[in-house]
């Protein structure tokens, strides 16, 4: 191993001044996360894109990461993904999203299943009781991953915001898509009982409300990418917030949509909130009169600007990625107002 290898690099984070170490064998994210520094991330897996953030000076390796995450021009013009990157010497980057208050302590814990409800035929909620001695604290709209028996992770964003887990046994509510097939969803969809005690880690994500703005909201989201939007919404309604948000939610066929009353419920209780469903293959059958089409181009139909909004986007990489290109190229969105978790399956990481 050579002496660049074998030692701890310093990270300056500009322009915050956030200074932290990052040891021989972690890379830049890692490090930031056990540092409490709140660097921007979703996947964690080199598939998202959501760290790429912009080096000002020093010298990074990276592991393997997938090119619509960061391209090799990308790359040449100095910015690098602070999940895969590795510093060769002392490095400055540049990231705007890092406070210190958006960084909670990430802890693994053991969790009990209390509940599981069908939501619709293939997504189930998965209510989970977390230990009652545990003061487990997170943003609305973050993630837990499960630790399975061989080690591997499955991430999950927790549906309900923080402030429900004062109301009784402190429990966080997870949608899981049944993928046929897919170790853990089959699991959850077949033998997972009542009572079941696993192991999860968390919080993680930097997806969540920025309270120091006022611009209005657009919430985007496709499928299961609705569970933290849902935590986003009764965060803001539990908080007050009153600046002007509009919710897009996509999904193939009206039944996706699978708590499209609780949606219309919260719609009728907060005047400052609209919300636009939109299906995209919907059969005779469904009797759908609403609107039609990808969600992120119903949004592009209805804003000819977005300049002055923000916009929290989350569901399938494909959905995120468009997006985040459309309305920035097209709309003039400021990249540092588009917030995004994107939901990698084991699939999308090894860009299968």
């Amino acid at each position: 191993m050579s002496p660049a290898e074998n030692t701890a690099h310093q990270i300056t984070v500009q322009p915050s001044g956030r200074t932290f170490q990052v040891p021989a064998d972690q890379t830049i994210l890692a490090a930031a996360i056990g540092s409490g520094v709140g660097l921007p991330y979703g996947c964690k897996d080199g598939a998202c894109g959501s760290c790429k953030c912009r080096k000002l000076s020093g010298s990074v390796v990276h592991g393997p990461h997938q090119q619509k995450a960061l391209s090799d021009a990308e790359e040449a013009a100095g910015f690098i993904l602070a999940c895969c990157a590795r510093p060769q010497t002392d490095v400055v980057i540049e990231s705007r999203q890092v406070t210190d208050e958006s960084s909670y302590p990430i802890r693994k814990l053991p969790v009990r299943v209390a509940a599981l409800e069908r939501l619709s035929h293939d997504v189930m909620q998965v209510q989970l009781q977390l230990p009652a001695v545990d003061n487990f604290r997170f943003h609305a709209g973050q993630y837990v991953e499960f630790i399975l028996k061989d080690g591997a992770r499955r991430a999950y964003s927790m549906a309900n915001a923080p402030h429900t887990l004062h109301s009784g046994a402190p429990a966080v509510q997870l949608h899981v898509r049944h993928m046929p097939g897919g170790r853990f969803t089959d699991h959850v969809f077949g033998a997972m009982k009542e009572k079941e005690i696993l192991r999860v880690e968390g919080p993680f994500g930097s997806f969540f409300l920025r309270e120091d703005s006022d611009k209005p909201i657009v919430l985007l989201a496709s499928g299961t990418g609705f569970a933290p939007v849902k935590a986003l919404i009764e965060h803001m309604q539990h908080r007050g917030i009153a600046r002007p948000a509009v919710l897009y939610w996509g999904g193939r066929r009206p039944r996706d949509l699978y708590l499209d009353a609780w949606v219309r419920e919260r719609q009728a209780q907060m005047p400052q909130l609209r919300y636009v469903p939109v299906v995209s293959d919907a059969l005779a059958e469904d009797g759908w009169t609403g609107r039609t089409g990808f969600v992120h181009q119903a949004v592009l139909d209805d804003y000819a600007d977005l300049s002055g909004h923000q916009v929290y986007a989350c569901g399938a990489p494909v959905v995120v990625d468009a997006a985040r290109a459309t309305f920035s190229a097209e709309r003039g969105l400021p990249a540092e107002e588009f917030f995004a978790d994107a939901f990698t399956s084991e699939a999308d990481k090894h860009g299968e």
